[in-house]
């Protein structure tokens, strides 16, 4: 696996570092790279290669590797289609790959960054990357086989605005990225399929099913790691989630919501309740 101070695509010794593995995938500038570097760290993790090692703390947070494309806009600024066309629903699936890409450098992130964390943790974060990277990869060629690729849609930037908000704290990270953002696919992709299914796109609604059933094992994932968090600095799991979502995510927390999903995904009737209240308090304003 590549050292973290190697160029972020080109070819170095393997390391016996996970810290320095898990920077080189975040660093990493292009898609071809991005996915293979998550490919051999989740094959070298699994089979021992590499493994955790005294490390001093991480860095400060910066923005992973990228490509050039796609452009950056603010999210109101992203335009939305019908998916009347094979031009609207590539866009769709753009957008739903642009979170996909993002997700396998959250992921990334959350392994490199809270380095108190049990080995079991890393492991599960390292999964959901290669995960992420999956689907990133079933959704590209679904796009290709519509005529687009990756980059030729702008899109927005607020997944890794939410990684480093939460960079200080792995409780908040959990809450917020996996129980906040994350989770909201699981609300709206039943929708998406819906109107996919509806225009006779059921290519496109098959990468979505596989999607949406994986995507709640990541965010149970999340909810795991969240309770852990919270027992070890005695705190209530239900009400920190609510205090953290009130005070730094209010606005992404709007229904309908998917509550088998989001069950199945750990979440607690106590904060499904108040969920379902704010987002009904939300529409009345």
């Amino acid at each position: 696996m590549p050292s973290a101070s190697a160029a972020p695509d080109s070819p170095a010794p393997a390391v016996d570092a996970l810290y320095d593995a898990l920077a080189h995938c975040l660093a990493a500038s292009t898609v071809d790279g991005k996915l293979a570097g998550v490919a051999a760290l989740s094959r070298d993790f699994a089979n021992g290669i590499i493994g955790t090692v005294p490390a001093s703390p991480a860095p400060p947070i910066r923005a992973p590797g990228r490509p050039p494309r796609p452009l950056m806009v603010a999210a109101r600024d992203v335009p939305h289609r019908g998916l009347g066309t094979p031009e609207g629903r590539a866009a769709l699936l753009h957008a739903v790959a642009h979170i996909e890409f993002n997700a396998i450098d959250l992921a990334l992130d959350a392994a490199f960054r809270f380095r108190d964390m049990p080995d079991a943790y890393r492991a599960d974060w390292i999964s959901v990357a290669a995960d992420e990277a999956r689907h990133f990869s079933l959704l590209s060629a679904r796009m290709a086989a519509l005529g687009v690729a990756y980059g030729d849609f702008p899109a927005h930037n607020g997944l890794w605005e939410m990684a480093e908000k939460t960079a200080h704290s792995c409780i908040a990270r959990m809450a917020l990225v996996p129980r906040v953002l994350e989770a909201r696919g699981l609300d709206v992709t039943p929708g998406m399929v819906a109107r996919l299914r509806a225009v006779g796109d059921l290519e496109s609604v098959a990468v979505l099913e596989v999607i949406l059933a994986e995507e709640v094992r990541h965010v149970a994932i999340g909810s795991q790691w969240f309770a852990w968090c919270c027992e070890r600095e005695g705190l209530v799991p239900d009400q920190t989630f609510l205090a953290l979502a009130r005070d730094e995510a209010r606005g992404a927390i709007r229904g309908p919501f998917n509550l088998p999903a989001r069950t199945a995904a750990g979440f607690a009737e106590s904060e499904l309740r108040a969920l379902m209240d704010w987002s009904d308090k939300e529409r009345q304003r």
